[in-house]
């Protein structure tokens, strides 16, 4: 038995997903994806049950002394919900779980679940099961969603070589939001300022604090007549998304830098508070935004007929797996991709 420690930072976050995925086979012919994939995916007589789980913990994904508790739950309900939308599934059900701690009221956990309440409504969804439990290290929020089709879901596997890359509205913005939230708050600790300045940041805050889901993109595909060769949730940043998927599919990438869609928002606070926009596109998190593919075929119909997939952007194409993974820059270089490491910032 060796007695050697390796660090999490040393394999990463992705890189232990992929050792269980290796350790832990399918048993059963009902389960068509798992842990490898954003949903896990399982066969019920002619339906396909999706459903995915998140969990976050106070501390870690949210600070409570400026995260409203209303905006939490909402949170929470659209980040559960978002990886089963990446599989082409309108979500129909959660399940929540709480870990409490002994500081919260009745009153702070009815906020919480009022914010729950507004996206269920919002989704139309039902509260299929809630465990509240204590806990002795503040407050945590598991979220499981579940939703059913008839078709084959989407993943991550089918990408192929020509293929274009798409992604939904604009990426960066949410981990921008964070960025001011804790400038304003670490203002406020050394000043005792009681009102923090967000000046005209109040889209950023929103996409921090109270995101929003993109199932409207499952029925603008559908009334275009197109289905992604392959689909993922952006929660890490477009970079380890991007390479997951084209991992999953084998096959290699190019984007563009001026391609990538970001607000206008996010490239001033980013010059603000120096730090790059891309950067915080490519690598940031929470965007909670749809990363897909599909053929050049099915992008000439879409051109031919006039129709157009609103708030969707073609940000490259993929290519044969021997040619990497590429970010070409404004300046016209090819710099490789690459993802975040453990303790930088990933997400679940």
């Amino acid at each position: 038995m060796s007695n050697t420690i390796t660090p999490l930072s040393e394999i990463g976050l992705f890189g232990l997903i992929e050792r269980y995925d290796k350790i832990f086979h399918k048993r059963h012919e009902t389960t068509f994806k798992g842990i490898e994939n954003d949903a896990a995916i399982i066969k019920i007589k002619d339906d396909n049950l999706v459903t995915a789980q998140t969990m976050m913990l106070e501390g870690i994904h949210f600070d409570l002394t400026y995260f409203p508790l209303k905006h939490l739950g909402y949170k929470a309900v659209v980040s559960g919900i978002s990886d089963v939308i990446a599989s082409g599934t309108k979500p129909t059900h959660i399940s929540i779980a709480l870990g409490l701690s002994g500081k919260m009221s009745l009153e702070a956990v009815d906020r919480l679940m009022d914010g729950v309440s507004l996206a269920c409504e919002k989704y139309e969804l039902d509260l299929i099961g809630f465990r509240p439990s204590s806990s002795l290290t503040g407050l945590s929020i598991a979220v499981s969603a579940f939703g059913f089709t008839e078709n084959i879901p989407l993943s991550r596997f089918g990408a192929g070589e020509n293929d274009l890359i798409c992604v939904t509205g604009d990426l960066g913005s949410a981990f921008m939001g964070l960025q001011l939230l804790e400038r304003e708050k670490k203002v406020m600790n050394e000043t005792s300022e009681t009102n923090p300045d967000f000046g005209s940041y109040d889209y950023l805050l929103e996409r921090q604090l109270k995101p929003e889901a993109r199932i409207g993109l499952l029925s603008m595909l559908k009334d275009a007549g197109i289905r992604p060769t392959s689909m993922t949730l952006i929660r890490e940043g477009l970079a380890a998304s991007l390479l997951r998927l084209c991992k999953a599919s084998d096959v290699g990438c190019n984007i563009y830098e001026n391609k990538i869609p970001i607000d206008h928002t996010t490239t001033a606070l980013g010059d603000e508070m120096e730090i790059n926009p891309v950067v915080a596109a490519l690598n940031g998190g929470e965007d909670f935004e749809i990363l897909f593919t599909i053929t050049l075929d099915d992008y000439r119909k879409i051109e031919k007929e006039g129709k157009k997939l609103d708030n969707v952007f073609l940000t490259g194409h993929i290519t044969n797996k021997t040619k990497g993974y590429i970010l070409e820059t404004n300046a016209g270089e090819e710099v490789p991709l690459k993802a975040r490491g453990w303790g930088k910032g990933e997400d679940n």
